[in-house]
């Protein structure tokens, strides 16, 4: 039994409903509608293999940021395969999360959906995705997706199967103006210590300059962790039963990095999600920004290549370089789907080399095709060089996030997003936003203990 959470936006918890009691509400309420038997109802409906010939609808989980890609690499599929046309629909990945749980209640899946590991793990417990082992066993992908991310998908889904085909990992990345840099005298922000001088030095309120931009909207809990045990030097999230999260030099690590904000940051940040930092950065004079891999082509867009570089994060003053685990995006394929067979082609010719070359290229991320990883463009674009170097030479300290919690997405983002700004601004301090993390995490982690006895 797999509890929903339910707590205000304090963190604090309220009353919760078990799937189990949840599920059978759906069941009899689609019962009196004669609704449920057509492969479009909740998770647990039936579907069928198919005849491979028909339609199929595909959810982007990144909508609108890459749509024209999946465009492409779905007219190449469907001139590969005249008898299967594909129904795209963009999902912006800020409302990709509720999309889902709303669907796999009410109806409504899609036959193939990205899925990224961060939400994989409550999406499975579920019930609402296919495994793929069998069809990976036996399919012309076998051999050639990388261990590494194949590996993360399994464990973010519960550790036993394999619930997405990955297609990328999109690697924490520093990006910063070299011709900044360069004007102030300053070297590359290499070490945390040459980091925050460079936020400082750069920042010049009254021109509307910054040394920085810090994510304080949606999304903003990933990137504060992977800034706190970045500084720390802790390299693993679990102590025992309990979690580092609010460890004292994690506080200490964040108290710093928060005092950045208005300080070396524009104020608006408190507010802003990926695509509006990015934009910032892009339009802007501000220093740096951590993002990842993936908005590589946004900043060659509006900087040209000569005015930027990425690079991992920051390490420590010795040299340590801790990084949080790397998200993994994949394609999933639903229960309810009727034409499974369609499904997995689509899945097989979207992961293949040509096309996740096509795809990683775009986004400037890792691609999950060994084929497509040894391709020249991935030694050409320097952030994913390096990203990939780091990963793979054993250079970076890998702290595992609990993607297999069926909690974490919701704690991470709906139930702390509210208090993190609440810490930007003052309201909250860095300790007790970290203990309440913490709490919620160390509960959240002995439900899941339990269920597996």
């Amino acid at each position: 039994m797999f509890p929903i959470r339910n707590r205000d936006r304090n963190g604090n918890r309220r009353t919760r409903l078990p799937l189990v009691a949840l599920a059978l509400t759906t069941t009899l309420a689609l019962t009196a509608t004669a609704c449920g038997d057509d492969g479009s109802g909740p998770a647990g409906s039936k579907g069928g293999e198919g005849s491979g010939k028909g339609e199929i609808t595909f959810w982007d989980n990144n909508g609108g940021v890459r749509t024209d890609v999946w465009k492409e690499i779905i007219a190449d599929f469907e001139k590969a395969n005249p008898d299967i046309k594909v129904k795209y629909v963009s999902v912006p990945a800020e409302g990709v999360q509720s999309k889902y749980d709303t669907s796999i209640q009410g109806g409504g899946l899609p036959d193939v959906g990205g899925l990224g590991t961060a939400m994989l793990a409550g999406i499975a417990a579920q019930d609402a995705v296919e495994p793929l082992d069998a069809r990976l066993a036996g399919s012309s992908l076998k051999g050639k997706l990388s261990n590494g991310m194949v590996e993360s998908v399994r464990a973010a889904g519960g550790g036993d199967k394999l619930y997405t085909i990955p297609t990328s990992a999109n690697n924490g990345t520093l990006w910063y103006r070299t011709d900044l840099f360069e004007a102030a005298g300053l070297d590359a922000p290499t070490d945390w210590p040459k980091f925050y001088k460079a936020a400082e030095k750069l920042t010049d309120q009254g021109k509307n300059k910054f040394g920085y931009t810090i994510r304080g909207g949606e999304g903003s809990i990933a990137q504060a962790l992977d800034a706190t045990y970045g500084q720390s030097g802790i390299t693993e999230f679990w102590d025992g039963d309990k979690t580092t999260v609010n460890d004292p030099k994690n506080v200490a690590a964040l108290e710093k990095y928060v005092g950045l904000f208005k300080k070396s940051t524009p104020s608006a940040d408190v507010n802003n999600d990926f695509k509006k930092m990015v934009a910032q950065w892009d339009s802007g004079e501000i220093g740096m920004l951590s993002h990842n891999l993936g908005s590589y082509q946004d900043h060659l867009k509006s900087l040209g290549k000569d005015k930027f570089r990425g690079i991992p994060n920051p390490t420590t003053a010795d040299g340590t370089r801790v990084q949080l685990s790397n998200p993994v995006d994949g394609l999933a394929m639903f229960k309810t789907g009727k034409n499974k067979k369609a499904a997995w082609k689509f899945i097989e010719f979207a992961v293949a080399h040509e096309s996740n070359s096509k795809w990683n290229e775009s986004a400037g991320a890792i691609p999950a095709n060994t084929e497509a990883a040894k391709d020249s463009w991935v030694q050409q674009a320097e952030a994913t060089k390096l990203a990939s170097e780091a990963v793979n030479d054993g250079s970076i300290k890998i702290v595992q996030l609990p993607y297999y919690l069926p909690d974490w997405n919701t704690i991470s983002k709906a139930d702390n997003e509210p208090n993190f700004q609440k810490v930007l601004l003052g309201k909250m301090t860095a300790k007790d936003f970290l203990d309440t993390l913490a709490e919620q995490l160390n509960e959240a982690q002995a439900e899941w203990k339990q269920r597996q006895q």
